[in-house]
């Protein structure tokens, strides 16, 4: 299987970090969140990977590019971890980009992979949203599309305060954790949400939805939500939802960021027992 990443946003919601560098290189500690998504990728046993890109993206291809000059230093000051860390960045899948020419929105970006793609289902990474689990949050995903053979969107339960800033389902329950998807609703008033069930930033789509999202009108901002591209796919073959096993964080909320990296460092073997350390003192004082 192949991995669409799209990566062409402004970054708004991070001004004024995000005004020369671009938001998927916001690092959480000493790595930046979209490399976090392509180990996902990876780890869930994808190797082919296109990233939607825009102007100013030019730092992540030189992330993922191989940086000789870089390698030479470490191996002359004799930093042999750090230089198997860095080529170990180059040479974890093999990445390509093209350019989302205007923001047009999510479904537009995603248009941009139709040739790169062909005729196979594809996972889909947002890189705003980190997931910590056991089995990759794709893999999950993957492993349930073997078993209904279509569509598949990952879910997460949303506060109801906070669900007009997501794509919400209405579905009927298959088993502790699938859903059959009757209906997808984009940013709803929280009193007119049909569930709780927020749509995430990890999907597997069939090369289907490139027809559904030529069918799809723009909406605010003249852009095309991936959300209605879903519901008019929706209409010619099943589509279904995973509440998946893990924790997630949307890393355009300045708060999850924090969150993420405090989790990220509790991970963290070297930074485990003085972050502990540190959270008491701060909570007793």
């Amino acid at each position: 299987m192949k991995a669409v990443i799209p990566a062409a946003g402004l970054g708004t919601r991070f001004l004024p970090a995000t005004k020369a560098q671009p938001k998927e290189m916001l690092p959480l500690i000493d790595k930046p969140a979209i490399q976090f998504v392509i180990e996902e990728a990876v780890n869930s046993g994808i190797d082919d990977i296109l990233i939607i890109t825009g102007r100013g993206k030019r730092a992540i291809e030189d992330h993922f590019d191989k940086s000789f000059e870089l390698e030479e230093i470490l191996k002359e000051k004799n930093k042999l971890d750090l230089l198997k860390e860095v080529r170990n960045i180059s040479n974890l899948a093999d990445i390509h980009y093209i350019r989302q020419r205007e923001a047009r929105g999510l479904g537009n970006a995603i248009y941009y992979a139709r040739k790169h793609v062909g005729d196979e289902p594809f996972a889909v990474l947002l890189g705003d949203d980190i997931v910590f689990c056991d089995v990759p949050c794709t893999r999950q995903l993957m492993d349930s599309y073997e078993k209904y053979g279509s569509t598949i969107i990952a879910v997460d339960r949303v506060d109801k305060e906070m669900i007009q800033n997501y794509g919400v389902i209405d579905g009927r329950p298959l088993g502790d954790s699938i859903y059959e998807v009757k209906d997808l609703v984009e940013k709803p008033e929280p009193e007119k949400a049909p569930s709780d069930l927020g749509i995430i930033g990890r999907y597997i789509l069939t090369p289907e939805i490139f027809d559904a999202i030529e069918q799809t009108e723009p909406g605010k901002g003249d852009e095309i939500q991936l959300t209605d591209a879903l519901r008019i796919l929706n209409k010619k073959q099943p589509v279904y939802a995973y509440n998946f096993d893990g924790t997630r964080y949307d890393l355009g909320n300045k708060l999850d960021y924090i969150r993420a990296t405090i989790e990220y460092a509790l991970i963290r073997k070297e930074f485990k027992d003085e972050i502990k350390n540190y959270l008491r003192r701060i909570l007793n004082e």
